[in-house]
């Protein structure tokens, strides 16, 4: 057809531009640093992306089994009875948080019993003050665990944008050098150098902006949690300091 013959015409003349190279080709044709920087860029969002993965995995268990073991500990009123239920739910930070506590009562009260009969000796370390300072001990393990690997999802976020940058600056680097020395004013000369070294900051921000996003959400998921151990340990020492520590 005329119209097709016509096309192929401009297109030989550069009258109009030919067809855009694909994000592979682009990858591909780029230099050793930009590829360097998109294969560093890989990795830091394949790695992110598994930790998003297991921490979501994480969380909602752990949420799942806190609920659980609040609803076991105010429906049954034997201690022992809710230390049993609370091996089975493991991932439950307010349930190691009891157990913490539990534990520590038990020590008590038996320190307690042994100084009354004349067997033991007792301290100033001795009552509420004890097991108030084991929870909050396995208060601070819990949210450890649950912080666990989040640095790196904040690394993800704050630092690939920079380094896609900097494979951009290089590659725009690299096209105005090939510039000079074809001794070419055109933009079509550069353009698919400059092209290269956009991807570079495409893949920096497509690495930063999902790390940056589940870090704020599992930020946000953790301190619910530790307000849920919190005030459940104020719950527990009451209990204890009414029933077992008078």
């Amino acid at each position: 057809m005329p119209s097709s013959w016509f096309l192929q015409l401009l297109a030989q003349t550069e009258l109009i531009p030919r067809q855009q190279h694909g994000i592979l080709e682009l990858i591909t044709g780029s230099g050793p640093v930009v590829q360097g920087v998109l294969y560093l860029l890989v990795f830091f969002s394949v790695v992110s992306w598994g930790i998003i993965f297991y921490k979501y995995r994480h969380v909602r268990t752990a949420e799942n089994e806190s609920e659980n073991f609040i609803e076991i500990f105010w429906d049954r009123r034997n201690l022992t009875a809710i230390h049993d239920a609370s091996r089975e739910l493991k991932a439950s930070p307010v349930a190691q948080v009891f157990r913490a506590g539990y534990e520590e009562l038990l020590r008590v009260s038996r320190t307690k019993k042994e100084a009354q009969q004349g067997e033991g000796l007792t301290t100033e370390l001795s009552g509420v003050a004890n097991v108030d300072r084991a929870m909050k001990r396995a208060t601070s393990v819990e949210i450890t665990k649950l912080e666990k690997s989040l640095s790196f999802l904040a690394t993800t976020g704050s630092t690939t944008p920079f380094i896609g940058l900097f494979g951009t600056v290089w590659g725009i680097m690299d096209a105005f050098r090939g510039l000079s020395v074809t001794h070419s004013s055109s933009i079509q000369a550069v353009a698919p150098g400059i092209a290269e070294a956009l991807v570079a900051t495409a893949a920096g921000l497509a690495a930063a902006i999902p790390a940056v996003m589940a870090y704020n959400h599992f930020l946000q998921k953790i301190k619910v949690l530790a307000a849920d151990m919190d005030n459940f340990s104020h719950e527990f020492l009451n209990i204890a300091e009414r029933h077992f520590l008078k």
